[in-house]
């Protein structure tokens, strides 16, 4: 399938960071997400709002929840033979706290992150806190409102709760906590491992179950092409920003540098923030917001092969496209996830269900 690279006028609004300052004109509702004072991390005092979080539903993690954490994971590698050790931070830091009911925050998490529990079934929760009017709480918000919390594409970490605090200024998104390791087990096959990439750059697409890419059948969903479908721009793509429910579930998350770009066309930025930075926007020149998103999409496809042991000479010319050093040649994330569909039928079942180089 050809890769249509034509990109529409190179003449449209331009943001340009570290400050975000509006080079042109744009609504008021755009100019108010874009100050740097309200998309800083917060680093809130989270004792103040613990009764307002329960009474959400969502209990903060205590010394007694993180002993009891650490008590059932030692069990659980006793159980399998496992030699441990009690001397490890996290629970000596809970046993140093100064009560069982005491707030215990996870050292390992930044300011504006607090573990938790959701009181009705025991389900693990991470809470951010996030200003008010911050960048990121104005995507989360309009990704995870309906209708597109129900569309099947939408890949967004499942929010449980949006907690607004007005006269702080500040908002607690609640998420379910799911997994960093994307690739700490490398899929068994092929097959598997290509619908984990598919996750990551696909639109919802009934013929694509005939090659049946995950064992469980259920139709594969896409996130970056259903995001720019909405005017949303990532724009920090990478495998730390990916989760998993080892269920063949896949999400995004970290929306701290994203943007919405509603009724603006032709929308360009010029940062220098972001994991995987497209090279027009190292050198300091503006780019397609949409396109620098599929160049860090090329580069999470281009690791993920390299760590998990699959090699899939196929995709090669897709990524050379998708890692085009000029943005103007890259496909769109929609254009890339049609060339990679027709890609993926010209493999064959045997090969599919081939095993990791890894894998012994």
């Amino acid at each position: 399938m050809p890769l249509d690279m034509r990109n529409r006028s190179a003449s449209g609004t331009e943001f340009e960071d570290d400050n975000d300052s509006l080079l042109s004109a744009s609504s008021s509702s755009t100019i108010s997400v874009d100050e740097e004072d309200v998309n800083i991390r917060m680093s809130p005092n989270w004792c103040a709002y613990r009764h307002l979080i329960e009474s959400h539903g969502f209990r903060l993690d205590t010394c007694r929840d993180v002993k009891l954490w650490y008590q059932q994971y030692w069990d659980n590698l006793t159980s399998q033979g496992h030699k441990v050790t009690r001397d490890l931070p996290g629970y000596t830091r809970a046993c140093n706290g100064g009560g069982d009911n005491e707030l215990c925050k996870d050292a390992g998490l930044p300011e504006n992150l607090f573990r938790g529990t959701r009181c009705m079934d025991g389900v693990k929760v991470i809470i951010k806190a996030v200003h008010l009017r911050s960048r990121e709480y104005d995507v989360v918000k309009y990704l995870s409102s309906p209708p597109l919390r129900k569309d099947p594409r939408n890949h967004l970490i499942p929010i449980l709760d949006l907690i607004e605090v007005p006269k702080d200024s500040i908002a607690f998104i609640v998420m379910e906590e799911w997994s960093p390791q994307l690739v700490s087990e490398t899929p068994r096959t092929l097959r598997l491992f290509l619908g984990a990439l598919r996750q990551c750059i696909e639109v919802s697409d009934p013929s694509f179950r005939n090659v049946h890419v995950l064992k469980t059948s259920v139709e594969l969903r896409q996130h970056a092409v259903f995001m720019h479908l909405h005017h949303v721009a990532h724009l920090d793509i990478s495998i730390r920003n990916l989760l998993t429910d080892y269920n063949s579930h896949y999400a995004y998350i970290d929306f701290e540098l994203s943007r919405r770009f509603d009724g603006i066309e032709d929308p360009r930025i010029r940062t220098c923030r972001g994991t995987e930075l497209a090279p027009e926007l190292e050198r300091g020149d503006f780019s397609d917001p949409y396109k620098a998103d599929v160049w860090a999409l090329g580069v999470l496809i281009v690791h993920t092969c390299s760590m998990t042991g699959y090699h899939v000479p196929e995709l090669s010319q897709l990524l050379r496209c998708m890692l085009s050093e000029n943005y103007e040649q890259r496909p769109t994330a929609a254009v890339a996830l049609q060339v990679f569909d027709s890609i993926i039928r010209r493999i064959s079942p045997r090969r599919l269900q081939t095993a990791s180089s890894l894998v012994s």
